[in-house]
């Protein structure tokens, strides 16, 4: 019975880090579309419930007529943008370029963050503009309330400036004269991270009053890969902050001419990928109508985060200001819980730790303020595992014991069992009435393996999402902790000079590939799990011991995928475990 207990805890934990990622996912809240929006638009870039600018296919990320035909052979945003009025941005963090041509932000590269893990590799491109295969951008204006006729900037809308370059020290400002008494100016200002600050301000010098929306959107063209809910990735799909809650919409949920619709407070809205985040935040004080929407234009899949404010009345002679933020970069904690602190609720939850979010963020915490101090977070890892292992040390030392205890008794229990083979029964009593005398618990053997099994998927979870985490070294062949080791015994650990082509063929192989990418600490791990597993009593059943002799094979063959910190730390924590647990079954005489 005891062992029987303990292999069902085993083979339960193998089951549950296989499949918890599969199967989370259909649990996780993905918000189902509410009942159809009252508006009437159809087209993608129409802001809700109110007609759009004018040109309303260039909002949907439709190419403009000038840049249209360049769209196939614009590989790159210099290219796309060749000839056309535009800002440069310069930040530490951040460069690219915003349009003059419907002034809105549809160029930036992430200068901390390459494609790859080679230094040479190009910078991420976040931003893409029209005319280039996969337009994503953020624009921002007016509309006229309740379908009026006031001329208000449009996507193609040419707005003029003296400036030349935007940066955190120096906001740009730009002008429109709707030639009918409106004379429009937007400010837009960065800060030193990954926000901006839009200023739309109009000046009535007509003789009537006027009444206008503000709206913001995103719009991107396509979807990312492995988009949605995957084991392998964090959340990517549309996101918002809604009524103090965070929905998650994927884009698969969301129908051509089916819109999500929110309305809401203390909101903001826009698209999560695996480490990068773009998001609008409009005033925290105003109840906005907020959409995720989808359409498809020739067979090319258009998705748009959009919002509309409340209706602002400019009287004449008078003025009126309208001022939201938007969010273009890395997902770094640091950075959204500042934001997150200043009043933008629930921003730092942008970072898809799942589930064990509570446990999650501290332990990434916990492996940030390590990695500040050692300058390196797999030995980050290394210490959090110790740490980890002193907390959990009175416990562990009790299941211990009791494991000593069973490994002293086994002599008398198979003495039981050669004394009634054929009486299941009175076997399992005069075996419990033993573990009773014995002061023994079968079941303190499994507290060990269970004890671990949230810290492990918590630091999982941080592993992948975190992009502090992403490029990460250790010592030795991991350049990249976030990834599974890159070694494998094929090529002997880098020993025989096989090419990398035919490594790769090798992997790409559905059945071979998985049997043999195995890495180096994948076999580390699953040396010291099988030298813990001969620390623990021993089954009597011929067919339970062969069961746990594979178990480290199931574990080895499976970690091998797992981000190679996380084989890390497994490994570092069996050792300890074994340490720990022989120390205390030498001192109990069952060594």
């Amino acid at each position: 019975m005891e062992q029987r207990n303990l292999l069902l805890a085993i083979v339960l934990s193998v089951g549950i880090l296989i499949a918890f990622q599969f199967l989370i996912a259909k649990f996780r809240p993905i918000t189902p579309p509410p009942p159809a929006s009252t508006a009437t638009t159809s087209e993608l870039a129409k802001p809700n419930a109110a007609p759009p600018p004018a040109a309303a296919s260039q909002a949907a990320g439709l190419p403009r007529a000038a840049v249209a035909a360049k769209a196939a052979a614009a590989a790159s945003p210099a290219a796309a943008l060749s000839g056309e009025p535009i800002i440069k941005i310069e930040t530490p963090d951040l460069s690219g370029s915003l349009s003059l041509t419907g002034g809105r932000i549809d160029n930036l590269v992430l200068r901390k963050y390459h494609e790859t893990i080679s230094r040479g590799s190009p910078h991420v491109q976040l931003l893409w503009p029209d005319g280039t295969a996969r337009p994503y951008f953020a624009q921002f204006g007016w509309v006229p309330a309740d379908g009026g006729s006031v001329k208000v900037p449009g996507p193609d809308t040419i707005w003029q400036t003296a400036d030349k370059v935007l940066t955190p020290a120096h906001p740009v400002t730009m002008t429109w004269d709707n030639g009918a008494g409106l004379v429009f100016t937007r400010t837009i200002s960065v800060d030193k991270d990954y926000m901006f600050r839009i200023e739309d301000r109009v000046r009535n010098a007509a003789g009537a009053p006027v009444e206008l929306v503000p709206y913001g959107l995103i719009s991107r063209t396509g979807a990312p890969p492995n988009a949605g809910y995957s084991y392998r990735n964090a959340y990517q799909g549309m996101i918002g902050e809604f009524g103090g809650s965070l929905k998650e919409v994927t884009y698969t949920s969301v129908k051509p001419g089916e819109p999500v619709a929110y309305s809401s407070k203390q909101a903001w809205l826009g698209f999560s990928e695996d480490y990068w985040l773009t998001a609008l935040i409009p005033p925290q004080d105003q109840t906005i109508k907020a959409q995720f929407r989808a359409a498809d234009a020739h067979g090319t899949d258009r998705y748009q985060s959009d919002f509309l404010a409340p209706p602002i009345s400019v009287s004449p002679h008078g003025t009126a200001t309208y001022t939201i933020r938007f969010y273009a970069g890395a997902k770094e904690l640091s950075i959204l819980d500042a934001y997150a602190n200043s009043g933008i609720r629930n921003f730092d939850r942008a970072v898809d730790f799942g589930v064990l979010y509570f446990l999650s963020k501290p332990i990434f915490q916990a492996l940030e303020l390590l990695n500040g101090l050692l300058g390196n977070f797999g030995l980050a890892i290394v210490v959090f595992t110790l740490l980890i292992k002193l907390a959990f040390f009175p416990l562990a030392n009790k299941s211990y014991a009791a494991m000593a205890k069973m490994r002293l008794l086994q002599p008398e229990m198979q003495k039981l069992r050669e004394r009634f083979p054929d009486d299941k029964a009175k076997q399992q009593q005069e075996i419990m009435a033993l573990y009773k005398k014995a002061g023994a618990n079968p079941l303190a053997g499994c507290l060990p393996i269970v004890i671990q099994i949230p810290v492990f998927w918590a630091l999982y979870e941080v592993l992948y999402v975190s992009i502090e985490m992403r490029h990460a070294p250790f010592y030795g062949w991991i350049h990249d902790l976030s990834a599974p080791d890159p070694t494998h015994w094929v090529n002997l650990f880098g020993l025989l000079p096989l090419p990398h082509a035919a490594l790769s063929a090798v992997a790409a192989m559905p059945l071979l590939g998985t049997v043999t990418m195995i890495g180096a600490w994948p076999i580390i791990m699953g040396v010291t799990m099988f030298l813990q597993q001969k620390l623990n009593p021993q089954p009597v059943d011929p067919m339970q011991a062969k069961m746990f002799l594979i178990l480290p094979v199931v574990f080895t063959y499976m970690l091998a995928a797992f981000p190679a910190g996380l084989v890390i730390y497994w490994a570092w924590n069996n050792l300890l475990s074994v340490a720990q647990q022989w120390a205390i079954m030498h001192r109990a005489g069952a060594a």
